[in-house]
């Protein structure tokens, strides 16, 4: 008598990784630094450098898109080849990769939400980034909420020649750190000196120009004109023009001012806005009488380093001191 043994089917377990297949915690933090790191400090440099130069500008929008790139770039190699291709370039040097815990990848938009998630990580003091030394499976918060974990790989099973290919991208972000500091001295730093220089010149000129071009005398009116055309850029001679015909149709006085005050309100190496109090006197002899005005001046750098008045805006208008009619 044969007896028949009733063989029953199951379904196989799926085999959990062994402890010892677990990345560590240092080389889990040494990948990311790889991945991460040469792009932190390029954003971290350019942003200040982006938020330093004028708004606008060629080195503004320089700037913005080297971030976006290097934004993009790191997400890339963090997100869309571990997904595509198994690794980042960090994770393929230490020999790790992020699966599920079947072992299947971990798919592209489970592994950017698990970027995302390391906020938890970072917002709990950091205690997120130290739990895989305590935890059993060696898992982070983001790994725990997306059910993933890191694995070593045989060195068998990694990518070759991943050294030069960091090498290259380190040296990269070098560059382009040094480049933005380069840049910030360039443009920020020559930039303020440049305007400080500007605001000595006009400091020390300014007033004079001014008194100059509003000073006329009927002796020599047509050479006083002149001279107050020749200080004048083209855009604010066109009003001060049609103000000298207007006094030559009438009767000139002696006109004199000189500054008794002045402060220097703005100034970039090409530009810059004046304030000043002005004192003087209008006609001879015994209908000689005292004027004062408040006047806002703008200039520009004309050729050969000359400052122009470019505007000129009466604050106050001239009028004889307190007693005097």
């Amino acid at each position: 008598m044969t007896a028949v043994v009733e063989q029953t089917e199951t379904t196989p377990e799926i085999e959990a990784a062994a402890p010892n297949n677990l990345a560590r915690w240092h080389i889990r933090a040494a990948a990311f630094i790889v991945d991460v790191l040469p792009g932190v400090a390029v954003v971290a440099t350019l942003l200040l450098v982006w938020l330093a130069v004028p708004l606008h500008s060629t080195s503004w929008w320089l700037c913005g898109y080297v971030l976006a790139a290097v934004i993009l770039l790191t997400l890339i190699n963090r997100v869309v080849w571990p997904a595509n291709r198994g690794w980042s370039l960090g994770r393929a040097l230490m020999g790790i990769v992020v699966v599920r815990p079947d072992g299947t990848s971990a798919g592209l938009g489970r592994l950017l939400l698990r970027d995302f998630a390391h906020l938890l990580d970072t917002i709990s003091v950091f205690v997120g980034w130290l739990w895989p030394l305590w935890d059993a499976r060696r898992r982070t918060f983001a790994d725990l909420l997306l059910r993933t974990e890191v694995r070593r790989v045989e060195p068998n099973q990694r990518p070759g020649k991943i050294r030069p290919l960091i090498a290259i991208i380190v040296a990269a972000a070098a560059l382009l750190c040094i480049g933005g500091l380069a840049l910030s001295f360039t443009v920020v730093y020559l930039q303020d000196r440049r305007s400080d220089q500007t605001r000595a010149a006009i400091q020390a000129r300014g007033p004079k120009i001014v008194a100059e071009m509003l000073t006329y005398d009927p002796k020599s009116l047509h050479e006083d004109f002149a001279r107050a055309q020749s200080l004048t850029t083209e855009k604010y001679r066109a009003q001060l023009v049609p103000q000298q015909e207007s006094v030559q149709k009438g009767h000139p006085l002696v006109n004199e001012y000189w500054v008794t005050n002045s402060a220097v309100l703005s100034a970039t190496p090409d530009r810059a806005t004046m304030l000043l109090f002005l004192q003087g006197h209008r006609g001879g002899g015994n209908e000689q009488r005292l004027i004062t005005a408040t006047v806002r001046v703008s200039f520009v750098k004309g050729a050969g380093e000359r400052w122009l008045v470019d505007d000129l805006t009466v604050v106050t208008k001239p009028r004889p001191p307190k007693g005097e009619k």
